[in-house]
């Protein structure tokens, strides 16, 4: 059977304190949302980290599949603008797009979505996919050139309704482009206005450094979570050494780790998790463990098993800030509630060594879409 989004037993115990939070902003948002009710606006989140310089939520959404669903189906343009309204009235600040997602279309949802308190939200998208910059039409490779990304950025500020982008991503490394050529770019972009702050996302160790150098990095985007601990093993440290915050992308597993898929799952045509060898069914029978360990926490901490895998992202550094995404907006109150759960430094200790324990089988990303992690930029 195909893993439904809206699968009914994806989020388990939503129990006690965490149901009545949902409760009365569930209701508010059967009004119109033109406008925040004012009890909307006194349920502010009150966490805040730092990317760097730049303050943004504890938690951010990832809008990625609001103009498609891992499933290929296509949301509800309407309900995705609500989402984006419920997650700002709760406090959301930072709100993640790129120009391949869609491609095009959904930093459009997005601009749509936050027209109306564009100036109190942080705005990242990302360049470097071969995306026709007319017609959105995806080609082979990467594409980094200067003078690209210029007329790239261009085009997000136009579909964004913005003037400016707060957080450039480049989505992958150009093994073509040097890193200091995109950097001089970026800078430009920045004298000019448009830019406001720079990332890159899966880059190799040594290109971050240069990027860094060349010209204040604020965040890495890579892929982190229970199911992915790669960035535990090198690239946690060096942004700890250089200041950089650190975004984790599918922070809940592509929906693994709350539940959503289990051993009998069979993924829709066109989801790219049908090609990734850690759900295959036999690395399922054995990856699950993460997902019992997290319903055993979860019932712990009067929780559910997705605001303790977040919970325990945010809990591994300060700067750490997940973007979770999703197109329902039952998940999405679910996550706003992770920042409720608190680990004792003992019962952190404990978790980690559990999740530990867990030696994930398979691969994270089919190998055509691997070998774009990791790569170093050629030098000048």
């Amino acid at each position: 059977m195909s893993t439904l989004p809206n699968n009914p037993q994806r989020r388990s115990i939503l129990t006690g304190a965490a149901a009545l939070a949902a409760l009365p902003l569930t209701g508010a948002l059967a009004t119109s949302t033109a406008n925040a009710s004012p009890a909307a606006a006194a349920r502010k989140m009150d966490g805040r980290r730092m990317l760097g310089t730049l303050q943004v939520s504890s938690i951010g959404l990832g809008v990625q599949n609001m103009s498609r669903t891992y499933q290929t189906t296509i949301p509800s343009r309407i309900e995705m603008h609500r989402i984006i309204r419920a997650a700002f009235d709760r406090g959301m600040t930072f709100y993640d797009a790129a120009e391949a997602y869609g491609p095009h279309e959904v930093e459009r949802i997005l601009g749509e979505g936050v027209a109306s308190f564009r100036d109190e939200v942080v705005i990242a998208t990302k360049f470097g996919w071969n995306i026709d910059l007319e017609t959105g039409a995806r080609g082979p490779g990467l594409i980094s050139r200067p003078a690209h990304i210029k007329r790239a950025v261009e085009g997000m500020l136009t579909r964004l309704r913005t003037d400016r982008i707060d957080l450039l991503y480049q989505h992958r490394v150009d093994p073509q482009v040097p890193i200091e050529d995109v950097a001089g770019a970026i800078h430009d972009l920045m004298t000019e206005g448009k830019v406001l702050h720079w990332g890159l996302c899966e880059m190799g160790l040594k290109t971050l450094r240069r990027a860094h150098a060349a010209l204040p990095v604020t965040a890495v985007q890579s892929e982190y979570s229970m199911l992915w601990r790669g960035p535990e093993q090198k690239v946690l440290a060096a942004c700890a050494e250089l200041g950089i915050g650190f975004v984790p992308w599918s922070p809940l597993g592509v929906g693994f780790l709350t539940g959503a898929i289990d051993a009998r799952t069979r993924f829709a045509e066109g989801d790219i998790r049908g090609i990734e060898t850690r759900f295959t069914p036999q690395n399922i029978e054995h990856n699950l463990a993460l997902v019992r360990l997290l319903r055993d926490w979860a019932a712990r901490k009067q929780a559910t098993p997705a605001r303790v895998a977040l919970a325990w992202l945010m809990a591994q550094q300060p700067w750490i800030v997940p973007i979770p995404g999703t197109t329902q907006m039952e998940h999405l109150l679910d996550n706003l509630g992770a920042g409720e759960v608190i680990f004792s430094a003992g019962e952190l200790r404990e978790l980690n060594a559990a999740v530990a324990a867990v030696a994930v089988q398979g691969e994270r990303l089919p190998p055509a879409v691997q070998a774009y992690s990791d790569v170093e930029a050629p030098v000048r």
